[in-house]
């Protein structure tokens, strides 16, 4: 079963494209010597700008500010050339395929650019898993090459393939791979199908799959803005600013973790009632802190079954707050899930 990210399709009027050469803003680190330097979006050019007026136009360079780039480290490469690694296998439906020591030489009008922020934003992820300890004191979580195809059916859509366990992004309006969050969310999926093959296979459970898409996107958005010393100039709590741009009224949003959702309003609509479970796990990360919420968070999945439900899910998780933080922890989850009006929690 696909696991799909809901977009409108938005048509674009072509303009002129004017070539950006500003220079790029570099990132804390990125000058390691054994690793290619490579051009991405800060997250998002939404993101980064704080400008609710941008729009695209078929992949126009100026319709993005050249402050929206920075340069970064493309870390754990293989020794092929190509965009593959540790963490991340890139190929291209269109296009040629990106070598990666192009990779900082290309802009949004070459196709190799989201190549190059799929390889950054899904090796990204899976380093912040890391980071979390996952794959070393605790269970890995999606520890594994993950093999990504850009431009798939050409439409404007992504989504994530259980019988490949493969992701693969569209393109039409913003295509998809331009924006981080979008990446992370189908990564996001990934790691859901890692913890428990085949998840999602009823309606609260597809839900819960969407909504920890959207939220590990935040998390790690924050996480590398953070970490790289970038600016965040629009609402952290806004999933997928640019690549909603094309489809929503300003500001940008696909989704929020932040809504007022509550159990009563589940719909049956995967994405809509994702926000009923997104608002609980941000909920837990202001009150944890995102490092202690994010590891309860992720190790609590690997308790979820395939068909879970929004309760038992949501007992998994309290019970993994009990076992890893405490009471104290515990009775926190509890409370984001109690103020979901989520029944028998």
């Amino acid at each position: 079963m696909t696991r799909r990210t809901s977009r409108g399709l938005a048509a674009a009027a072509a303009v002129t494209v004017a070539t950006a050469t500003a220079a790029l803003l570099p990132s804390p680190g990125a000058s390691a010597a054994s690793a290619p330097q490579a051009r991405v979006f800060m997250v998002n050019p939404v993101q980064s700008s704080g400008d609710q007026s941008l729009t695209d136009h078929k992949d126009a360079v100026s319709d993005v500010p050249a402050s929206a780039y920075a340069t970064v480290a493309l870390r754990n490469l293989d020794a092929s050339g190509a965009l593959s690694g540790k963490w991340v296998a890139v190929r291209s439906e269109t296009g040629n395929p990106a070598k990666a020591a192009d990779a900082a030489s290309f802009d949004r009008s070459d196709d190799e650019f989201e190549q190059v922020m799929a390889y950054f934003w899904v090796n990204e992820s899976q380093e912040y898993l890391q980071s979390l300890g996952f794959g070393t004191e605790l269970r890995g979580a999606n520890d594994r090459v993950q093999p990504v195809r850009l431009n798939q059916w050409g439409s404007d859509n992504s989504f994530f393939t259980d019988k490949k366990a493969e992701i693969r992004f569209g393109k039409g309006g913003v295509d998809d791979a331009e924006d981080a969050e979008v990446i992370v969310h189908e990564y996001g999926h990934a790691v859901h199908h890692a913890q428990v093959p085949g998840f999602g296979t009823s309606p609260e459970a597809g839900a819960i799959g969407e909504a920890f898409g959207d939220y590990l996107a935040v998390a790690v958005g924050t996480n590398a803005v953070a970490k790289y010393g970038w600016p965040m100039k629009a609402d952290q709590a806004c999933v997928a600013d640019w690549d909603a741009t094309g489809y929503s009224a300003a500001p940008h949003c696909l989704r929020r973790v932040d809504g007022t959702k509550t159990y009563a309003d589940l719909e049956g609509e995967v994405h809509a009632d994702g926000e009923i479970w997104s608002r609980a796990l941000f909920d837990i990360r202001g009150k944890l802190g995102a490092r202690t919420a994010d590891r309860i968070i992720v190790n609590a999945q690997f308790g979820f079954t395939a068909d879970t439900s929004f309760q038992a899910a949501a007992l998994t998780t309290v019970a993994t707050a009990q076992k890893m933080y405490g009471t104290a922890a515990a009775d926190a989850v509890r409370g984001a899930f109690r103020a979901r009006a989520i029944p028998g929690v």
